[in-house]
């Protein structure tokens, strides 16, 4: 480094001979026009561009500056964030995944036996490598009361977790998770799961299934497995695909749902081969999971969507989902996502954004009461966004509580 002091009079008389004077500088440039305001004319001005003048920005002009803004703050971030991550988080060893047929009703005993195994090895593994977080993680998921059709590992992690007893199940809810969910964070995205299961057991207690309707018919007390005194219910935590960072370029685009789209159509119809095609199947969707169900919406062989926390799906409105299952959506009175833009744009190649609002009118959606919850609080034991949930997942859509 180098020091300086204050210039004698010496030195400036100096510098003053040994520098001439710029001429382009000394004489001033032709005036140049004002910048165009940023912000749009009110509803109540007349003005319009004259000749000469630049064109007023239109809503679409300015939502893309800001938007292209912002993805540059988001690349820049990632470009930061990533690689430092990436430094002091070396990749942990883990097994590969056991491989299994699709289950069935005679085999799940078997999976859940392979993949605690499979998970007690990664934690093995893990905590040899020095990662203790990773491998206290990977330890929980090996006890014996654990229940997993998936567990990977490698990388982020991938696990897929029944709760309650899929073999008999006639209500099963599959929950798809939003960004930021790994096998190291996944205890948080487990208790929702366990709260949505235990207030299903609370109500298949108080009132049995008087009442209770299918999207597609009355199942009555006539469960898909035959007569019962009550429903009997299944709840799986699906992470089966690889979630985007909240700090990432990812979490902007439908990247990841589209790669994670082609494994839950896989895994609903290995689901249909267990629990039978009478089942009624709920797909609940937070957060990013919500564009992750809007891409394998088509076809998909459930009978209720439920969207929650959503930044949209990818798609414009319930027609365009292609799908034959009811579609619900909610949002808490204190979700932050209701400050992201609902709107899409092509920017290099790449959409950014995720379109409409599912809670909208337009969207055509039967919106459900979510309270004064915030992102994180659907599951939350005695919500009304809990609630309503689990009547969804019963079937008894009468009972739940509209917005």
């Amino acid at each position: 480094m180098e020091l300086r002091g204050k210039p004698t009079a010496a030195g400036r008389a100096k510098a003053a001979r040994t520098t001439p004077p710029d001429p382009a500088l000394e004489r001033p440039g032709p005036p140049q026009p004002p910048e165009p305001p940023e912000s749009a004319p009110s509803a109540h001005s007349t003005h319009s561009a004259q000749p000469g003048e630049p064109p007023l920005p239109t809503p679409r002009a300015r939502f893309l500056r800001r938007l292209s803004r912002t993805l540059l703050a988001a690349l820049v971030t990632a470009a930061v964030v990533v690689p430092v991550s990436a430094a002091a988080r070396p990749r942990i060893p883990a097994p590969a995944p056991a491989v299994l047929a699709p289950p069935t009703t005679a085999t799940l005993d078997k999976a859940y036996t392979a993949n605690r195994a499979n998970a007690a090895e990664a934690s093995r593994m893990a905590a040899a490598h020095g990662d203790r977080t990773r491998a206290a993680a990977d330890h929980a998921m090996a006890a014996p009361s654990r229940h997993f059709l998936t567990f990977d590992g490698r990388g982020q992690g991938l696990a897929v977790e029944v709760l309650g007893d899929l073999a008999h199940a006639d209500r099963v809810a599959v929950l798809v998770p939003g960004s930021d969910t790994t096998v190291e964070t996944y205890g948080r995205f487990r208790a929702g799961a366990a709260a949505l299961q235990n207030h299903l057991n609370s109500l298949d207690h108080r009132h049995g299934v008087h009442g209770v309707h299918g999207v597609h018919g009355v199942h009555g007390v006539h469960g898909a497995h035959g007569a019962t005194a009550r429903p009997h219910t299944a709840v799986i935590a699906w992470l089966g695909y690889e979630t985007p960072g909240t700090v990432s370029t990812t979490v902007l685009t439908t990247g990841r749902a589209e790669d994670a789209a082609p494994p839950l159509k896989r895994f609903i119809r290995e689901l249909r081969g267990v629990v039978g095609e009478k089942a009624h199947v709920s797909l609940l969707c937070h957060s990013y999971g919500t564009v992750v169900c809007g891409r394998a919406a088509r076809g998909l062989d459930v009978d209720d969507i439920a969207l929650i926390g959503s930044p949209g799906t990818g798609a414009d409105s319930v027609s365009a989902l292609r799908t034959s299952a009811r579609i619900w959506a909610a949002r808490g009175a204190d979700d932050w996502i209701v400050n992201v833009p609902h709107v899409h744009a092509d920017l290099f190649g790449t959409t950014v954004g995720f379109g409409a609002d599912p809670v909208s009118p337009a969207f055509g959606a039967h919106v459900f009461a979510a309270g004064t919850g915030g992102h994180s609080d659907y599951f939350k034991p005695g919500s009304v966004s809990l609630d309503n949930l689990a009547r969804i997942v019963l079937g008894d859509s009468s009972e739940v509580t509209r917005a």
